[in-house]
């Protein structure tokens, strides 16, 4: 069983990503707009270039995302909503990279707890990123 968090977006879904690419040293497995979609139901022109789906593949973990669908007001007919209750936990194994992914993900965003060492951990900080998603950079106890 593999857990992979699903990021939602409003409109910035391409650019979060490509950012992610960069600070997790990933790769883009795939990444398709509304506008590609086979015949279904009509596609707003807005959101022709709005991403439908994309896989960031980095080593044996993934992360996807999407954004929303434009004019869509209720989260479960596709519109968006800023995530809140959950924080998506890096673990990384040393506090050098720790400091740099946690340091790549903070400028425009919000720190919530700067990265330092703890009581568990030789480094740890939670921030959530200029995109709106919240991250946990946690590193590995020997």
């Amino acid at each position: 069983m593999q857990f992979v968090p699903y990021l939602n977006f409003n409109g910035n879904c391409a650019e979060a990503f490509a950012f992610y690419k960069d600070v997790f040293k990933g790769t883009l497995v795939h990444q398709s707009t509304y506008g590609e979609m086979p015949e279904g139901p009509p596609i707003p022109p807005e959101a022709r270039q709005h991403i439908m789906h994309v896989h960031l593949q980095v080593g044996e973990q993934a992360l996807m995302g999407s954004d929303a669908m434009p004019g869509a007001t209720d989260v479960c007919a596709g519109g968006y909503a800023k995530p809140q209750g959950l924080w998506v936990s890096i673990g990384v194994a040393s506090a050098d990279e720790g400091r740099r992914v946690f340091d790549a993900l903070a400028p425009g965003g919000q720190v919530a707890m700067p990265f330092d060492k703890t009581f568990w951990s030789p480094g740890f900080g939670m921030v959530t990123d200029r995109f709106g998603t919240p991250w946990m950079v946690n590193v590995a106890t020997p």
